[in-house]
């Protein structure tokens, strides 16, 4: 796994580009938004997104848990700490935590959103249109979870604890994002000199 594809292009999405794409998913219909949000805030997968059901939002604990669907196993889970605005916006949405006793028990065990994995990505490439992020390999969903791994480096996010987030089998895998260019490496640079 690289940073880059074959003629170097980028395939991550900047700091910039993923502001960018925050704010048009912010006017996006509810469903759209909340997917989105979830992407950006938690760098999961497209399939692990779509496999979120009302019971993966832990309020209490203000994470997400996802399934990590690339393991050689099911069962294996991971919580991923999001902002409360994000887990806010998905409760308004999707009504989870307002919701009466019958209305839990009939939601419980359906996913968040009822999409294909193809009506997913169109979804999100439909926020990055309206975000104008340019055309290339990195303007994808994939894009999104690689500038995820790229901005948390560049926060200072130990590697163990971002490579957990990410579903990552080893630190190695994870290392990557440690290859950042441009502002983003600049970002990582700069912790040296502080």
């Amino acid at each position: 796994m690289d940073l880059f594809d074959a003629k170097g292009q980028r395939l991550y999405l900047s700091e910039s580009e993923h502001a960018d794409f925050l704010e048009a998913a912010r006017n996006a219909d509810r469903f759209v938004r909340t997917f989105c949000l979830v992407l950006a805030y938690t760098g999961c997968r497209i399939s692990e997104g779509l496999a979120l059901t009302p019971e993966s939002i832990d309020f209490a604990g203000g994470s997400i848990v996802f399934e990590t669907l690339k393991k050689r196993r099911s069962g294996v889970y991971r919580a991923v700490p999001v902002p409360e605005d994000v887990l806010d916006t998905i409760d308004m949405a999707h009504g989870l935590q307002r919701a009466s006793k019958r209305e839990k028990k009939a939601m419980a065990g359906k996913p968040l959103w009822d999409w294909s994995r193809m009506t997913a990505w169109r979804r999100v490439k439909e926020v990055m249109d309206a975000a104008k992020i340019d055309e290339g390999p990195h303007k994808s969903p994939k894009g999104l979870r690689h500038g995820f791994g790229v901005h948390a480096i560049s926060k200072a996010v130990p590697l163990n604890m971002l490579s957990k987030w990410m579903g990552h089998a080893s630190l190695e895998v994870t290392a990557i994002y440690a290859n950042a260019v441009g502002e983003e490496q600049r970002n990582i640079a700069s912790r040296m000199w502080e």
